[in-house]
Parts: C-alpha cells; structure tokens; sequence
C-alpha cells in the first residue's frame, strides 16, 4: 500500500508580544536610541544671584534754586538727556534783566559818542579841528564797545546758569529714588533722582571655597521661572570680582530678558563646583507616569522594557539635548529606546 500523505501541522497563532519586539526593533533601527556611558560631569552648587544695574548714577543739579518742576516718579523709564527737573533761581532773572537795562544804556552812550567821532572827522579833515579830539572820540568809541561786549557776555553767563537749571538724565534707564520733591529748595550738586542703567545684569556671591571652580566664560543655569521667563535660562560669567568681601567672591553673569522694573530681585542660580563621574540622557528618552520615571530599555535579546530611574537635574553643558541626570536604574551599556 502507498503511505498516506504527510498532513502540514496547523500554523501556531500569533501572538502580540512578538509584534511589539519588532516594533522596538524597527525604531532601533530608525536610529532613534541612547547608548549610556559613564562621563565626566560638572558638579553643580545652586546659589542666590540678586539682579543689579551695572550702573546706578544720580541726576544732579548744577544750580542751587527752587525745584520749579518735577517730572518723574519712581519706577519711571527715562532716556538719556531727558529733562527730569527744573531748578529755578529768581535772582538769575533779575540779573539778566539788569544786564539788559544796562546793554541799552551803553547802547545809547555809543550812540552819541559815534556821532561825537564824526563830528570831530569831518573837522580834523576841513582843518577846524584839532587831531587830538578826533583820537580821543575813537577811544571812547573802542571803550563803549568793550564794556558793551562785557555786558553780553556777563548776560549770556546769566542765562547759560538759567539753562543748568533743567535737570537732565545722565543715562538711559529706570528711576529708582526721587529723594527731591517739587517746590523744595536745593542746592547745586544735591540728587534728583538716582537712575539705574539697563540691561539688568546677575550678581553672584559665591563662598570663598568655591572661588577655584569659576572662571570667565562659565556657563551658569538660572531658574527662569523665579523671573517670570523661560526656565531654564542660561547666563554667562563676564566678571570676577577680586576682592572677596565677607568670606565670599562676587562675579557677574549676563543673560537674556531679566526684567525691566525690580531691582534687587533675588534668583536661584547653579554654578559648576568640579567634576564628578554620572550619566547624562537627553530628556527626550525619560517618560513619567504617575509620578515616577521611567526609560525604555532595549534589552540583548530585542525586547524592550520600561526601567524606573531616579533623574536629578538638568545638565545643559553636558552637550546632550535637554540633558538631564540619571542617579540611578541606568548602568553604562545600557540601550534606550525613544518612547
């Protein structure tokens, strides 16, 4: 007899865990993963930074007088040479009138001895006159015009005072005192108002034992948000201080938008304070659910699985995007798969 023909074994069902494994594989290989390694990362130290204007310079008066008018309040923008104040002194006017009360007479005075001068000409020329009264009508003419340009220039002394009685602003900027008021009685020199210079900058004051870690040209992270901007911000070290005062040195930072009103605001800021081992992953790799975070982790045999971390904070020197610190559930080696 022939045997019977061989009858093909039924296909086994699928099942969904193989689906998933090579989904996980297929984003692998889109090259949508994280290798981690052990690095070098900066330690970071959060200190308070308290926002300051590079400048603060007060608004003088040149001229003693009465505060005629007052034209700012605190808090207000100015701009550079904007009239802020008027000082008015009543003696200066009266001084200006009296100089022009006097120009007119020697005006009038050289009037006549104009005419004095021709007469004695016109006679020294038909031989009736002697030359010494024609020389000593052209001296009293010369004398007149002396004591003339004399009283101008003694009246534009008079109304140049006059003109330094407005007040103007030294800088651009934003009015943090007015230590006058209007109607008050100054004197020349005294404030008018005290103006901060703008852009605002950050003054660091950093514990002496952490002076060795900072230098020109280190990037600091700023907690943004304390500011009511993007958080996190960063800002660069411009200028260290080198005198450390209180056991503390000073250092400035520059950054973006801080601000155009407070002065003196007070914000977290982190500072690098050496260099220690750890793991970096961009933050695009870490999801939360409820209130814990995980990463993907692909494992030797191309499943893929969610791996609880712990992260700490962010690390935008690391050169990784939107770096964040891993403290622990990673090992170096590790393979982590985009969510």
């Amino acid at each position: 007899d022939a045997p019977a023909p061989a009858v093909p074994a039924p296909a086994a069902p699928a099942t969904a865990a193989p689906a998933r494994d090579t989904a996980a594989r297929d984003t692998a290989a889109g090259g949508d993963v994280f290798t981690v390694a052990l690095g070098e990362i900066t330690d970071q130290k959060a200190v308070f930074a308290t926002v300051e204007s590079p400048n603060v310079v007060p608004a003088r008066t040149r001229i003693g007088g009465t505060v005629a008018s007052l034209s700012v309040h605190y808090g207000d923008a100015v701009t550079q040479v904007q009239v802020i104040a008027v000082v008015a002194d009543e003696k200066l006017l009266l001084q200006v009138n009296s100089l022009d009360a006097q120009i007119a007479g020697l005006e009038s005075q050289l009037a006549q001895m104009q005419a004095d001068q021709a007469r004695a000409d016109t006679l020294l020329r038909q031989g009736f006159g002697p030359r010494t009264t024609a020389e000593q009508a052209h001296t009293a003419v010369e004398v007149a015009l002396a004591a003339i340009r004399a009283r101008t220039a003694e009246r534009d002394v008079a109304r140049q005072s006059m003109t330094e009685g407005q007040v103007l602003a030294p800088l651009a900027g934003r009015v943090l005192q007015v230590p006058a008021a209007g109607g008050g009685v100054v004197l020349p020199g005294e404030t008018i108002a005290t103006i901060a210079d703008q852009p605002y900058r950050l003054r660091l004051r950093v514990p002496e034992r952490h002076a060795a870690f900072i230098k020109v040209g280190d990037t600091v992270r700023i907690d943004g948000h304390q500011l009511g901007i993007a958080a996190p911000e960063q800002g660069r070290i411009t200028l260290i201080y080198p005198q450390i005062e209180e056991g503390r040195v000073i250092a400035d930072v520059t950054t973006g938008d801080l601000g155009t009103y407070f002065v003196g605001d007070r914000v977290r800021v982190w500072i690098g304070a050496g260099m220690r081992p750890g793991y970096v992953i961009p933050g695009g790799f870490l999801l939360s659910r409820f209130g814990l975070d995980y990463v993907r982790v692909r494992k030797s045999d191309g499943r893929v699985v969610d791996v609880p971390v712990q992260a700490g904070q962010p690390h935008p020197e690391a050169g990784v995007a939107q770096a964040i610190e891993i403290l622990s559930g990673l090992a170096a080696g590790d393979v982590l798969v985009r969510p």
